[in-house]
C-alpha cells in the first residue's frame, strides 16, 4: 500500500460571523482551498485559491488542524486548514468558481448540521476556540 497522499490546503474564513462554505460534485459542504502544487508555500497556496474559488481577497492569521481524510472507500488526502480573514467586506461581492455547485454563509450551528466531513467541523470548532464566534480571524 502506498503511504504517500496528496496535501489539500482550506481556508477557514468567516465574513459577519458566518463560515463561507463550498457545495462539491458529491454534495458536501467544505472550505474553500484545494491541492497544492510543489514549490508553494500553503499560506501563499490558500490565499490564492479563496481568490480563484470565491473571488475574494483574504490573508492568513494562522495554522488550524491537520488531519488525514478518506475521500473515498481507500484514497485518502492530507487536509491542513488555516484561519484566513477577508481583506475587506465582501459579502455582496462572493462569487463561486466553475468548482463548486453552490456557496453559502452559515453560522456555526448550521454549518456543524451540514452534510459536510467531520474534520471540516472540528477545524470550525477550533476557528471558534481561538477566535470566538462573531470575529473574524486577527492577524
Amino acid at each position: 500500500m502506498d503511504k504517500r497522499f496528496p496535501v489539500s490546503i482550506k481556508g477557514v474564513l468567516t465574513i459577519a460571523g458566518k463560515f463561507i462554505l463550498l457545495r462539491n460534485e458529491r454534495d458536501e459542504w467544505e472550505l474553500p482551498g484545494g491541492r497544492i502544487d510543489p514549490g508553494e508555500s500553503p499560506e501563499l497556496w490558500v490565499v490564492r485559491e479563496i481568490e480563484e474559488e470565491l473571488g475574494i481577497q483574504a490573508e492568513v492569521a494562522g495554522i488550524l488542524d491537520t488531519w488525514l481524510f478518506e475521500v473515498l472507500p481507500g484514497k485518502y488526502v492530507f487536509i491542513a486548514t488555516y484561519a484566513c480573514t477577508a481583506k475587506e467586506s465582501v459579502a455582496e461581492l462572493l462569487q463561486i468558481s466553475h468548482e463548486h455547485k453552490e456557496a453559502g454563509l452559515f453560522p456555526l450551528e448550521e454549518a456543524l448540521a451540514l452534510n459536510m466531513p467531520d474534520g471540516y467541523k472540528a477545524s470550525l470548532k477550533r476557528y471558534v476556540a481561538a477566535y470566538g464566534q462573531n470575529k473574524e480571524a486577527s492577524l
